[in-house]
């Protein structure tokens, strides 16, 4: 006798592959949060300066610099009415008198631009590494010893030299901000590809021994067809579990050059900078480590739960757990 089938399973409409991934990630319930912490803090940092229009860099002075210095935000009047606040600072100002508020707004931008430049860098070279040494057998050796090479170095120190050695030259060539922005976007995509070449290098090595790999070299298929048409998409799983991860590998590099100093100029804030800045008054100003820490801490762990979901989503082997 054969068994009657679900009627609902009748109606539901045939999924494709990533209809499937996306139920699956929305039954990720850390996935779904990191999705939208992560959202919440990009619209936040983009599209703030819209809604909160002040200056990062204002400058006060005379009797305006007196006044607005060192202000605190406008919560501690709960429990210190006695606190020096201004109702148009929201999170009060630093030491210069600087809006601490429209100072996190732009090195969220700064630190978040950071992170997707580097990662996109990251992934291309690491991409097209994996690419060649697992489709050609010839450049296997010598782009995996150059993998265990990069591998091998110590990453923050050498972006640390790399930094005093080209910051100043680029600085003059194409200013200081984008000239230090390209830097450390170059030194921490070109330092962070090494995991992604290894992943995708490990799946094409599986690949190109399927039957429609075989298939489609019967059939005369060139090997550049092969890898755009048939293997690349088969490899997107693992690299965009890698892009995430990337995003806040970058961000905390980022953060800690801009923390040790050698990060962009003094008056253009990140995160990383703004903790450099408020670590000599910490005592007496609390919320300017916390604010910025938290803000880092938060984007992290939010990618970090994001990749796991989509991890746990492309995967095929999950969904039977």
């Amino acid at each position: 006798m054969t068994e009657l089938s679900d009627p609902l399973d009748i109606d539901r409409p045939p999924s494709n592959r990533w209809t499937e991934v996306w139920r699956q990630f929305r039954a990720h319930k850390g996935a779904m949060a990191g999705a939208v912490v992560f959202g919440l803090i990009i619209l936040g940092v983009f599209l703030g300066p819209f809604v909160y229009p002040h200056d990062a860099q204002y400058l006060p002075s005379g009797r305006d610099f007196i006044t607005l210095r060192d202000t605190r935000p406008i919560y501690v009047t709960l429990w210190d009415p006695s606190a020096k606040v201004n109702w148009h600072y929201v999170l009060g100002t630093d030491n210069l008198g600087r809006d601490n508020l429209a100072r996190f707004l732009s090195g969220g931008r700064v630190s978040i631009s950071v992170g997707l430049t580097a990662m996109i860098l990251s992934i291309v070279l690491g991409t097209f590494v994996g690419l060649i040494a697992g489709f050609f057998r010839l450049c296997d050796g010598p782009l995996m010893r150059l993998t265990d090479l990069f591998l091998a170095l110590p990453i923050l120190p050498l972006i640390l030299v790399a930094s005093v050695l080209f910051r100043e030259s680029l600085a003059l060539s194409l200013g200081p901000e984008m000239g230090t922005f390209l830097l450390i976007v170059g030194l921490i995509g070109l330092t962070s590809w090494m995991q992604t070449a290894r992943i995708v290098r490990g799946d094409v090595l599986a690949l190109k021994e399927r039957e429609f790999i075989l298939a489609a070299r019967s059939i005369g298929t060139t090997p550049r067809n092969l890898i755009l048409n048939h293997i690349l998409p088969n490899v997107m799983s693992p690299i965009l579990v890698s892009a995430t991860l990337g995003i806040a590998t970058a961000i905390i590099t980022e953060s800690a050059l801009s923390f040790l100093g050698f990060g962009f100029p003094p008056d253009f804030p990140t995160w990383g900078k703004l903790l450099n800045d408020a670590v000599d008054r910490m005592t007496l100003y609390p919320e300017r480590v916390i604010w910025p820490g938290t803000l880092i801490s938060l984007t992290v762990l939010s990618v970090n739960y994001l990749g796991d979901g989509l991890r746990d989503a492309l995967d095929p082997r999950s969904r039977s757990r």
